[in-house]
């Protein structure tokens, strides 16, 4: 077991004793509201949310027009996930896989709300002689938000009970380093160093291949089978249950965001890049939007999948039955892709 899966364990025990702390009263919800997100483009809706204040909106129209609305940008999602078993934070947005790790690690009192986006995740190297995982070697490093339990991390696994068996399901393990995205983007772009891999994300994918030397090995597209959810908004049943306004003002403004993208691309890459300050134009940004498998809807796509690979590999110890099983309720009436 990873240490960050024994630190997550060790923080889902002390879950309900930090509950309480979460809320006020049963008679009155929170007058706060934290939440985080991270950098790349899966994480759109979430600073569309943030810059249009969004939450904020739907909490008036519900009652609440002094709801605080509080953020924090974390570049890896184990950070997150710990920020939200600890009761630092009352909403994470992070992969799928650490959704799952979360739900697990606290017996189920982690939920998803729903799906932020489902967008394609390349494997770029600038090591000429690799095709494939079957041509990394122990001399290569290969860069992902979370060592075993990253979304990338999980379709590496995923391939590699593919290609070697269930045996060799974390075969590539070995040879990965927890990175955040903009940090192995330099990393690969510097042409030193131990990192001459990194499984990517939008928009840094796209300016990694534009890198002397750099290709593309894989796609989780390829993998999984169709897009798949490598960004989930997650919370806890406490919250769920004792702020129902509160959640349902969450929920809202994450379909307002992106009926916001489908309607209105240019304005969102306005904003993502107001949000983050990358080097990118508008155009570039719309660009990268318009490539084929890029989702965002709340609908959970292919989560199933991800819970089947973990639940397999060791990763989480609690079998679904279904995507349901680990999202609230209020999601399941939207089809999402299995």
């Amino acid at each position: 077991m990873s240490a960050l899966v024994r630190s997550l364990f060790a923080a889902a025990l002390s879950l309900s004793l930090v509950g309480p702390a979460l809320v006020r009263p049963a008679s009155s919800e929170v007058n706060e509201v934290r939440l985080t997100r991270q950098p790349g483009l899966v994480y759109l809706p979430l600073m569309i949310m943030e810059h249009e204040k969004f939450i904020e909106k739907e909490a008036k129209a519900r009652g609440n027009s002094d709801l605080k609305v509080s953020w924090s940008v974390f570049n890896s999602g184990g950070a997150a996930v710990d920020a939200l078993l600890s009761g630092n934070v009352d909403f994470v947005t992070s992969g799928c896989s650490n959704l799952l790790v979360a739900w697990s690690a606290s017996g189920g009192k982690i939920k998803g709300v729903g799906g932020a986006g489902a967008i394609p995740m390349i494997l770029v190297t600038r090591n000429p002689n690799i095709k494939s995982l079957k041509d990394f070697t122990s001399a290569d490093k290969i860069a992902v938000p979370t060592v075993r339990v990253s979304m990338q991390a999980v379709m590496m696994q995923m391939e590699s009970e593919r290609e070697f068996g269930l045996d060799q399901i974390r075969k590539m393990d070995a040879i990965t380093v927890a990175m955040g995205h903009p940090d192995a983007y330099a990393a690969l772009a510097s042409g030193k160093g131990e990192i001459d891999a990194h499984f990517s994300l939008p928009p840094y994918e796209q300016e990694e291949l534009k890198l002397p030397g750099v290709h593309a090995v894989i796609d989780s597209v390829k993998i999984a089978g169709g897009p798949i959810s490598n960004g989930v908004v997650f919370s806890s049943v406490a919250f769920h249950d004792k702020n129902p306004a509160t959640y349902a003002a969450v929920f809202a403004a994450l379909r307002d965001a992106q009926a916001l993208i489908a309607t209105n691309k240019h304005l969102a890459a306005q904003i993502y890049l107001a949000e983050t300050h990358e080097k990118l134009t508008v155009d570039q940004l719309v660009a990268i939007m318009n490539l084929p498998n890029f989702v965002y809807s709340v609908a959970p796509q292919r989560a199933q999948k991800v819970s089947e690979t973990m639940y397999r590999a060791g990763s989480i110890k609690l079998k679904s039955n279904g995507w349901q099983d680990f999202f609230f309720p209020e999601v399941h009436h939207d089809k999402g892709a299995s």
